[in-house]
């Protein structure tokens, strides 16, 4: 591939269409819903081979490209019974699930989480397992790795003594579009022209382009039998953190930075500075930072024995950089690293109402005629959040997101995926999207941490005079005692907050620019 034709190119590892050797086989993908998986699943189907999803919450997968093409069971890793159904006709089973940040016994839920899976591999005759893991220091004792990379590495040796021939990837930071690694570095460069930092940013890293991840990983569902083994997955760059963000800068056109380490910063506050400054949480950015004590390079490159790499590749971390700010300015990020749920959220879907008996459940309902088409107004619901903001009492909106960002939540720096689109799994901000109906209904459901559930769902609506409507309700279930106080707590500013935005919602529908008619799709019936 030439640099013109890498320039224009796909963080993906590109169109095979079916021509690899063993096309058509039946694979089994765990993590869809997550960055990775996520684009592994359009690359298999690519290459020809039909793919099932296990996902425990498979409506999330609803709204991708590519899901009319796949087949969605609802299941749980760590669930014997689900993953055995799962595995039925497999050949080829994807392990990309890990319990990072779930609390203290997340070691615990990988280690039982990787046998359920392999014991049920090995009994239902699947062909090849394929982890991705993460790439751990040379000469480092087990006990001195991080409990990030402890587990993971744990979780290879549970595969591969499955039985079934296993394929364990190992990767260190991952640069793509949406990566936690990649976003993380982002917005340190970004905002911060002078940096007091960690020691950390000494220690020399093997970046990778996510684009090889995938190709590493589409290509060993077509490995010999014989070959059960880890490999190094690796760019052809070996870089010191502060190497990296002096070269995101000059790839992003931005000012020479000013890098100041500090050794007393260990990763434990080095992972809330990180969580302060950019949209990855403390919980997320912990094991990356502690990752980072140790030397992490590849001690061996014998998976292009079997993955041969085609022209252009492995890609240097400059050109990775280049075409994953490239997708970030095109607004075609397929993935983030916030498409996984948030470790500690909420996952309860909107209970039944009114007909609900699970006990209080708060309504805050308004409700305004628009002077605007429908259409109009959808795209003001749909572009909701992100730098357009929440339309209402913006100061309240930032306080709120610093409180999250302090008891460990994620904020409101997580963002949008698409500056104009949402699909259902989305995250926006600190909420979810749980439900889309186009032109007509947007449901959030909140992972900011409060003691209790809440959702925002918002409405395009037509009266009976024929007029635009919007209809808006916010709801809450408290638990216990302290879901009851914050509820009455944060009652009186509910006008100020959920009123502003109703109002200030149809004033920027009534203003926009109305668009001629046929230059998008009308809403579904």
């Amino acid at each position: 591939m030439s640099q013109a034709d890498m320039s224009q190119a796909d963080e993906g590892p590109g169109r095979t269409g079916g021509e690899a050797g063993g096309a058509g086989l039946r694979c089994l993908v765990t993590g869809a819903t997550g960055y990775i998986g996520g684009r592994l699943v359009p690359e298999l189907l690519d290459a020809g081979h039909r793919v099932r999803c296990l996902a425990r919450s498979p409506q999330r997968l609803r709204d991708h490209p590519w899901a009319a093409e796949v087949e969605v069971v609802r299941g749980d890793v760590t669930d014997a019974g689900s993953v055995a159904g799962a595995m039925a006709d497999v050949d080829v089973a994807y392990y990309l699930v890990h319990a990072l940040g779930t609390g203290d016994d997340f070691e615990a839920t990988d280690r039982r989480a990787a046998r359920t899976f392999a014991e049920r591999a090995a009994a239902a005759g699947v062909r090849r397992i394929v982890y991705l893991g993460g790439l751990t220091p040379a000469g480092v004792p087990e006990g001195e790795l991080s409990p990030h990379l402890r587990s993971r590495a744990e979780v290879g040796r549970i595969l591969l003594a499955s039985g079934v021939p296993t394929t364990v990837l190992r990767a260190a930071v991952v640069i793509g579009s949406g990566s936690a690694s990649f976003e993380m570095l982002r917005y340190l460069t970004e905002r911060l022209p002078v940096m007091v930092t960690p020691s950390w940013v000494h220690t020399r890293v093997q970046p990778v382009a996510v684009r090889d991840v995938l190709r590493a990983l589409v290509g060993s569902a077509t490995m010999p039998p014989e070959v059960s083994r880890t490999f190094d997955v690796g760019g052809p760059d070996i870089l010191s953190y502060r190497d990296m963000m002096v070269r995101y800068a000059r790839v992003a056109e931005l000012p020479r930075r000013l890098i100041l380490p500090v050794p007393m910063l260990t990763p434990g506050l080095s992972s809330h500075w990180v969580g302060l400054v950019t949209p990855v949480p403390a919980a997320i950015a912990r094991p990356l930072t502690e990752s980072l004590r140790h030397e992490v390079v590849c001690g061996e490159n014998d998976i292009v024995r079997y993955v041969p790499p085609p022209p252009g590749s492995p890609l240097g971390f400059d050109e990775a950089l280049r075409l994953a700010l490239q997708r970030v300015r095109e607004a075609k990020v397929s993935t983030r690293w916030s498409s996984a749920s948030v470790p500690g959220a909420p996952s309860d879907p909107l209970p039944t109402d009114p007909d609900w008996a699970g006990g209080s459940l708060y309504t805050d309902d308004r409700a305004l005629t628009v002077d605007a088409p429908p259409d109009a107004l959808w795209r003001v619901v749909e572009g909701i959040g992100g730098d357009n903001g929440w339309y209402s009492f913006p100061l309240a909106w930032a306080v709120r997101g610093r409180l999250d960002r302090l008891v460990g939540g994620v904020g409101l720096r997580r963002g949008r995926r698409d500056a104009a689109r949402l699909r259902v799994g989305d995250s926006l901000d600190f909420w979810r999207v749980e439900e889309i109906v186009p032109g007509r209904l947007l449901r959030l459901r909140a992972e900011m941490r409060l003691p209790g559930l809440a959702w925002l769902e918002m409405y395009v609506e037509t009266d009976d005079t024929g007029r635009t409507r919007y209809r808006q309700r916010a709801l809450f279930h408290p638990h216990g005692l302290a879901g009851q106080a914050y509820w009455w707590s944060v009652w009186p500013f509910h006008a100020v907050v959920f009123g502003g935005m109703a109002r200030n919602i149809t004033r920027a529908a009534a203003h926009a620019p109305r668009e001629p008619d046929g230059a998008h799709d009308a809403p579904a019936p």
